[in-house]
């Protein structure tokens, strides 16, 4: 009784009461930290459907490219959406948007700015401070002194100073903290990007005969030189250090979706055509056929599920550029079947 009575005094007393009144979260829990980056605020108008966002996402199901419907006067836009409960806000998505203004935003104070694109044109060479450690070894590198530390302890380019002689993205241990960036010509580049990713895409699907055959323990692997591709890319960008920069970049990036429709096979159930959400398939009454729009697909692989007759199939193709025993550079293509179940066929 005695301890209930001092409990009923303590908390009665007036400092206690005052306390309790003026009591305040601690600043660094209440207060967002200035590093702290938002969900991705996604600007759809700006979206040109690359897919690289998708492809640098760490989270699964945090990303993908949805496409509105086509109505009297456009075709429907291709943008990402993003799911928050699957999100981590590390803002990967918004480092390699190549769009200028940027699709994706992860709010000013993710510290990403627009030179920070990873689509390159004159190089230039600036720190994420997002990301650099303060370990300094680039300073140390520098022959010409152009980084420094500023009053707020970031670590800088002075870019009136740089020579672009790249020793210190050598030296740098964080992947991406120093950014040998290209900024000008963007919209070639874009141009450039859309040339590789459709001919690395016709190169696939021309190898119908050994993606129908491919089984689900085997992989294909081609590859071709570099020459194939690069005097077109000269075309767009007469610079070959930058054409080839930017050929480098985006063939080690890319993956691509291939759906392969063998439409001998096809029992014209029309499973697929209520389920693909762009409405990219329909059925040709006149030829009696089911038809594909490869420009409104997505490459989502919905109908490949849908199917029950296995007549679609579903690929996954990456690349890599790399040189021969005698110095040419040579595109490697690995093609792989879709990890996803497959249905079984009905006889």
């Amino acid at each position: 009784m005695s301890s209930l009575m001092w409990y009923i005094y303590d908390f009665a007393r007036k400092a206690w009461a005052q306390g309790f009144t003026n009591a305040k979260t601690s600043p660094e829990i209440v207060e967002k930290p200035s590093r702290f980056r938002n969900f991705p605020n996604v600007i759809k108008e700006y979206c040109i459907g690359c897919g690289a966002c998708i492809s640098s996402c760490p989270s699964p199901n945090a990303i993908k490219l949805v496409r509105d419907e086509d109505d009297e006067t456009k075709e429907g836009v291709t943008y990402p959406i993003i799911n928050k409960s699957a999100c981590i806000r590390c803002g990967f998505c918004a480092e390699v948007c190549p769009t200028e203004p940027k699709t994706l935003e992860c709010g000013e104070n993710h510290l990403l700015k627009s030179e920070f694109n990873i689509i390159p044109s004159k190089r230039q060479f600036i720190i994420d401070d997002y990301l650099c450690i303060r370990c300094k070894k680039c300073m140390k590198q520098c022959p010409v002194g152009a980084i420094h530390v500023e009053d707020d302890g970031k670590v800088v380019v002075n870019p009136f100073k740089c020579i672009s002689c790249g020793e210190c993205l050598d030296v740098c241990p964080v992947n991406g903290a120093m950014k040998g960036v290209f900024v000008d010509n963007i919209q070639d580049q874009k141009e450039l990007i859309a040339q590789v990713v459709t001919f690395l895409e016709k190169y696939i699907n021309n190898k119908e005969e050994d993606l129908r055959s491919l089984k689900k323990d085997r992989l294909l692997q081609y590859n071709f030189p570099l020459s194939d591709i690069f005097d077109k890319a000269l075309e767009i960008i007469s610079d070959e250090e930058i054409a080839l920069e930017i050929l480098t970049n985006a063939i080690n990036r890319l993956k691509i979706r291939i759906i392969d429709w063998d439409s001998e096979t096809c029992k014209k159930c029309q499973m697929c055509i209520p389920d693909c959400p762009t409405k990219a398939i329909s059925f040709d009454e006149k030829n009696d056929t089911i038809v594909r729009n490869e420009n409104k697909c997505l490459r989502c692989s919905i109908c490949y599920q849908s199917c029950p007759f296995s007549t679609i199939k579903y690929f996954i193709s990456k690349f890599s550029l790399e040189e021969d025993e005698n110095g040419e550079k040579i595109v490697n293509v690995t093609v792989k079947a879709s990890n996803l179940n497959e249905e079984v066929v009905m006889g």
